[in-house]
């Protein structure tokens, strides 16, 4: 039958299933040969503490487990959507698809991205469209799709499930779904189906303006969906704005007083390229149309790479296990073809894997452990049920050995040398992530003899390459090792990486050449936004200050607890200025990486708006490096953030301009200005983190004229929308709430 959908979560009154459409699950079990290949959860199908019809199927998955279910004969792109009935406290799930026979899935979509009042109390019923996949919008595809999972996030979720069904057909119904101003006198309209546009009107401060011209835009990447531009004849001012479609939805709005600012484009510093990188990055159509301009291979699993097999192991992020890697000479390769640099990991431990099968804690050997891999359930954690390390096996039964030499002859093979290695990856916590193979906890001095060993054969067989270290995980890491206090006192009391940058300047004094190229650190925010309402999106979109506002005190243990470092201002992380201002004191002309990054909330909107923010925040603080953990979805929310400044060659600049805006609360609204190196053109990026109210901007030193304008988020949705316009007057610009808008001057 044709379901009906005026959005992505309906409520459904009927549970009538037509001919076409294919139960996977309705009452008491499975149906159409579909099987259960659940992990980590406690199912009964034939439950009856709430039910529609005779009963439902309940859930109690621990943290990341899953219903997983699967069919032998591929879906793939013959059914228009799924259908189910869910019942919970708005339980913390996930969902995707997955074919495993390619190994491919669609993107992870949390349940609130369906809906947000999914209660215990009786069934919500959720429409996924195949064709327009929350958060973007974008279609699943043509694919072998044959697994349906959902899964469970880091606390674990219990709930009811009725009346899985794929559905033959979904008529949309037309719907005006938002109206936004943007620019001087832009109204950006997102709709679904055949709505008519022509009988649209606008009323400004009680009085009728005229639309002067209506553009429809494609929305790029995503041909299923199209956003209209209304130009108007007068440009917005404070007051009331009210938009009326011809069914008599209405949007209305009260634009505020504008904020007034400066931009000053002969006020500049270049920006140096790199910041936009990220890990692993998918293939070269991903570099280029994201503008990703440095990938790094690194993490844990890096650590035990060897690449006279390309094999590596997945430590204790998964079971201890050897698995196939991608060869590095290759990935090399193909990143700098794409015209990003290669940032490589080279393992510094004393261990790689040896093959692709191999894992280091059995049950046939290890039998009492508190978990087991559910797609081998003979690959332990290592873990006895008290949570203490079982003893470590000999790393020979799982690993190769691994020391400078080997690393000199794999790094002089390369035929595609990278521009930076790392050296290695978080060592300092290998006691835990390689616990296998390296069980004893590593201090300051450890720490460094292998960064000076490695690095140095490093140099000897790749002289041009840079060297990154020491690649530090956390805040807590960067002034303690996982000794602990003790080894701060052998080393007088000195903070890690303060201690860490002098005796590099040390040993490259005495070298008479410089080893050490870059400070490698890993940066991810400590105050907890998994519960992801409105509090913590708000606090999420604040935590950016932590980047670099001396006056913002971390609102997370490191805001409020005893410090670990003899830092001052402690509680304030103000993390480049902080660290530039070390490697001024103890080791100048070292230049500042994060390895790693991250907004904690890949899914969401805010997530990308933090980003957005973020890669601002690095030009605009002389970062040197930066990369995204790990790969974000290039249709998804921090995807598109990276697309607003570089997406498919349209740059935000190669120099930061400087702004100052009276009043700019950071909690709120961020303002990035650029231009390129002869002065040509200005770029404005301006992200709005208010989820309600626009923002209204009187900026001096941006000229008018032709402009060409990208934006993401607010009600539109997190696809990507962008046109030219013509921005007759820089008095009152207007950004929509929740949205991140790029500008850039036409010449």
């Amino acid at each position: 039958m044709a379901w009906l959908a005026s959005s992505l979560a309906i409520l459904f009154l009927t549970t009538t299933i037509a001919k076409a459409d294919q139960i996977i699950y309705s009452d008491d079990s499975l149906s159409n040969g579909w099987q259960d290949w659940s992990w980590g959860s406690t199912l009964n199908y034939q439950a009856t503490n709430i039910a529609e019809g005779t009963t439902s199927l309940s859930v109690n998955s621990t943290a990341w487990a899953a219903v997983s279910l699967y069919t032998p004969t591929p879906f793939g792109s013959s059914f228009a959507g799924l259908r189910f009935d869910i019942s919970g406290d708005e339980p913390p799930i996930q969902f995707y698809i997955q074919s495993t026979t390619d190994n491919s899935q669609s993107p992870t979509i949390s349940l609130t991205a369906f809906s947000t009042s999914v209660t215990s109390d009786n069934f919500t019923s959720i429409l996924v469209n195949f064709a327009e996949l929350p958060p973007t919008g974008a279609p699943l595809g043509n694919g072998t799709w044959d697994r349906i999972n959902f899964q469970a996030e880091g606390d674990g979720a219990v709930y009811n499930i009725d009346n899985i069904i794929l559905v033959d057909e979904i008529v949309v119904t037309p719907k005006f779904l938002s109206a936004e101003p943007i620019g001087t006198n832009l109204i950006a309209v997102t709709s679904q189906g055949a709505v008519n546009f022509t009988g649209i009107s606008v009323n400004q401060n009680g009085k009728a303006v005229k639309v002067k011209s209506i553009t429809n835009s494609p929305v790029v990447d995503i041909p299923n969906k199209s956003i209209t531009y209304l130009t108007l004849e007068n440009t917005f001012s404070a007051g009331t704005l009210v938009i009326t479609a011809v069914d008599g939805t209405s949007f209305n709005y009260t634009l505020p007083k504008a904020l007034s600012g400066t931009v000053n484009q002969l006020k500049t510093f270049p920006i140096n390229d790199n910041v936009y990188g990220v890990n692993f990055p998918t293939d070269a159509d991903y570099i280029k149309n994201l503008g990703v301009t440095a990938a790094r291979k690194g993490g844990n699993a890096e650590t035990a790479y060897n690449p006279f097999g390309d094999f590596t192991n997945a430590g204790n992020d998964w079971y201890f296990e050897n698995r196939a890697n991608d060869n590095a000479d290759d990935w090399v390769g193909w990143v700098q073809g794409a015209d990003a640099d290669a940032i490589l990991l080279l393992p510094a431990l004393d261990w790689v894997s040896k093959d692709t099968s191999s894992y280091s804690y059995p049950k046939t050997v290890y039998p009492d452990q508190q978990s087991f891999d559910p797609y081998n359930a003979d690959a332990g954690d290592g873990l006895l049920p008290n949570g203490s390390w079982v003893s470590p096996p000999d790393p020979s039964l799982v690993y190769a050995p691994w020391n400078v030499s080997a690393a000199q002859t794999y790094l002089t093979g390369l035929k595609n040398k990278p521009q930076t290695l790392t050296i290695d990856n978080e060592i300092e916590i290998a006691s835990s992530t390689h616990q296998d193979m390296h069980p004893d906890p590593l201090g300051y001095d450890e720490i460094l003899k292998r960064v000076l060993d490695f690095g140095t054969v490093a140099k000897q067989a790749i002289p041009e390459v840079q060297i990154a270290a020491p690649s530090t995980c956390a805040w807590w890491f960067y002034w303690t090792s996982s000794i602990g206090d003790a080894d701060k006192a052998a080393h007088n009391g000195s903070d890690f990486l303060p201690w860490f940058l002098q005796q590099m300047q040390i040993h490259d004094k005495a070298a008479g050449k410089r080893l050490l190229d870059f400070l490698d650190i890993h940066y991810y925010y400590a105050p907890d936004t998994s519960a992801n309402d409105a509090a913590a999106k708000a606090l999420r979109l604040r935590m950016s200050r932590s980047l670099w506002d001396p006056t913002y005190t971390d609102e997370s243990w490191i805001g409020t607890n005893a410090p670990s470092n003899t830092q001052p201002n402690a509680n304030q992380v103000m993390l480049i200025p902080r660290m530039q201002a070390l490697i001024n004191k103890y080791y100048p002309g070292t230049k500042l990486s994060i390895g790693e990054f991250s907004s904690g909330a890949d899914t969401d909107l805010t997530g990308g708006l933090l980003t957005a923010d973020m890669i601002g925040i690095f030009g605009k603080y002389k970062l040197d490096q930066a990369t995204y953990w790990a790969t974000p979805d290039e249709k998804g929310p921090v995807g598109l953030a990276y697309w607003l400044y570089r997406g498919y060659g349209t740059y935000f600049g190669t120099e930061s301009a400087d702004v100052s805006i009276t009043g700019l609360n950071p909690d709120t609204l961020a303002v990035y200005a650029g231009t390129n190196t002869l002065h040509n053109n200005a770029t404005l990026v301006v992200i709005n983190k208010d989820p309600d109210t626009p923002v209204a901007l009187k900026l001096s030193g941006i000229p008018t004229g032709s402009y060409f304008l990208r934006h993401f988020g607010g009600q539109a949705g997190v696809a990507k929308y962008q046109t030219t316009i013509s921005v007759s007057s820089t008095q009152y610009l207007v950004i929509p709430a929740y949205t991140a808008a790029f500008l850039q001057q036409r010449r």
